[in-house]
C-alpha cells in the first residue's frame, strides 16, 4: 500500500515503537540469522544500506565482518515491517532472552513490569540455566515507600504474558546501576545475577 495513501492522523496513531518509514537513501531490511530477508510482521535483525554507511573498520576484518554482511550494516536492533511499510524496533537483539528454545523480547516483559504503580525502574535478563539454556529474570527498584513480593510481580506477569515468558525469579534493589548516558547497564546486573545455571 502507498503511504500517502493513509490519513495523517493514521500515520499519528501507530504505536510508539513505530519508528516510520525508512528515507529513499537508505535501504532497510529485517533478515533472519542466514541474513534473508523476512516478509512483513516476521521479526528479525534490522539492516541497513546507504552510500553513508562505513565500508569496513580499518585493519580489523573481524570487526567489519561482525558489524557488515555483504555490504549490510548490522543495527543490533530487532524489528519488523508492517504490511503498509512501517518500521517498528521490538528490542536490542543483546537484550533477547532464549529460554526453552523460545525468544523472549525483554522490553516486552519490562513494559508489564512497569505498569505495576509501585515499581520505579525494572530490567529484565536472562541467566544461564542448565534446563532451559536462559531464565527469565526481572530486577525492580521500588519507588520510595513502596513495598511488593517476588510473587506479587511474578503473578502480575502471569497475567498478562504466556507463561514462558513471566520471570522466574525478581530481584529487588534500592537502584538499578546506569551508564553515563542514564541507560540501565544490563551487563552489570547479569553479572552479579548469573550465578551459575
Amino acid at each position: 500500500g502507498s503511504i500517502a495513501a493513509l490519513p495523517f492522523e493514521d500515520l499519528l496513531r501507530k504505536e510508539a515503537a513505530c519508528v516510520g518509514i525508512p528515507t529513499p537513501s537508505v535501504e532497510v531490511r529485517v533478515v533472519d540469522e542466514e541474513n534473508r530477508e523476512l516478509p512483513p510482521d516476521n521479526e528479525g535483525e534490522i539492516v541497513c544500506r546507504s552510500p553513508m554507511v562505513i565500508n569496513e573498520y580499518w585493519n580489523a576484518p573481524e570487526k567489519t565482518e561482525e558489524l557488515l554482511r555483504d555490504g549490510w550494516m548490522r543495527t543490533g536492533d530487532v524489528g519488523k515491517f508492517d504490511a503498509e511499510g512501517f518500521l517498528y524496533i521490538v528490542d536490542r537483539k543483546k537484550d533477547m532472552i532464549i529460554s526453552g528454545g523460545e525468544n523472549i523480547y525483554a522490553a516486552e516483559v519490562e513494559n508489564v513490569v512497569y505498569n505495576l504503580p509501585q515499581v520505579f525502574e525494572n530490567a529484565v535478563i536472562g541467566v544461564p540455566d542448565s534446563k532451559w539454556g536462559e531464565s527469565v529474570v526481572a530486577v525492580v527498584a521500588l519507588k520510595d515507600g513502596q513495598s511488593l513480593t517476588e510473587e506479587e510481580v511474578i503473578n502480575h506477569c502471569q497475567s498478562l504474558l504466556a507463561k514462558y515468558k513471566c520471570p522466574k525469579k525478581v530481584y529487588f534493589r534500592e537502584e538499578l546501576p546506569h551508564n553515563t548516558f542514564g541507560k540501565i547497564t544490563k551487563n552489570d546486573l547479569r553479572e552479579k545475577y548469573g550465578g551459575s545455571g
